[in-house]
């Protein structure tokens, strides 16, 4: 389960549209990010990972989009929910299949 931000989405995405303003007018991308990250009030790597993330996106970088990940973690829950189910099923017809098996004949 993950972790609710103490960071609204309006934070996140103003903060990152600052580092890709603001990278050019500073040595590296890192740089930026340190800069901005002091002044949003959040750690340089929690805003590395926002503009990762921005940036795979927006087809910059390679990886799972934010909708992908979404997509995965939906699929992942369903197929432990099948994986369950099968269980119980799997254990219910073995309880069944012996209590016929004990069933005194007529």
């Amino acid at each position: 389960m993950e972790r609710p931000s103490k960071f609204s989405a309006e934070v996140k995405e103003r903060a990152v549209r600052l580092v890709l303003a603001q990278q050019e007018a500073h040595d590296s991308q890192w740089a930026a990010i340190k800069s901005i990250a002091g002044k949003m009030g959040c750690t340089a790597e929690t805003l590395r990972k926002w503009v990762r993330q921005r940036e795979r996106d927006d087809g910059k970088r390679s990886g799972l989009t934010t909708d992908e990940r979404l997509r995965l973690r939906e699929l992942e829950r369903e197929n432990r929910e099948l994986r369950r189910a099968n269980d119980i099923l799997r254990k219910a017809s073995a309880f069944f299949a012996q209590a016929e098996l004990d069933r005194r004949p007529r």
